[in-house]
C-alpha cells in the first residue's frame, strides 16, 4: 500500500469517528424524545419533557441529525472499501 492510499484511509477513519461522535448526541435527543412521547405520560423525570413541542422537536431533531450520520457513515464506508480494494 503506498503512502497516499495509506493517508486516505486515515482521514476516511478519521472522518467516520467524528460522524459516530455527531452521532451520538443525537441518540440521546431520540431516546429523550421517544420516552417524552411515549413512556412518560405527563410524568417525566424533567419538566421539558412533559412539553409535546419539546419533544416533537428533540425527535425531528435528533431523527435528521441521525439520518444525515447514517448517510454519511455508508458514504464513508463505501469509500474505505474502494480504497482497500484497490
Amino acid at each position: 500500500m503506498d503512502l497516499s492510499k495509506a493517508t486516505a484511509l486515515e482521514d476516511i477513519k478519521k472522518k467516520m469517528t467524528t460522524v459516530a461522535i455527531i452521532d451520538m448526541p443525537a441518540s440521546v435527543m431520540l431516546g429523550l424524545g421517544l420516552y417524552g412521547k411515549f413512556a412518560a405520560n405527563g410524568n417525566a423525570f424533567h419538566p421539558t419533557l412533559n412539553n409535546a413541542d419539546v419533544v416533537n422537536s428533540l425527535l425531528i431533531l435528533g431523527g435528521a441529525i441521525m439520518s444525515f450520520c447514517a448517510f454519511k457513515f455508508v458514504s464513508l464506508t463505501i469509500q474505505k472499501n474502494k480504497l482497500q480494494s484497490q
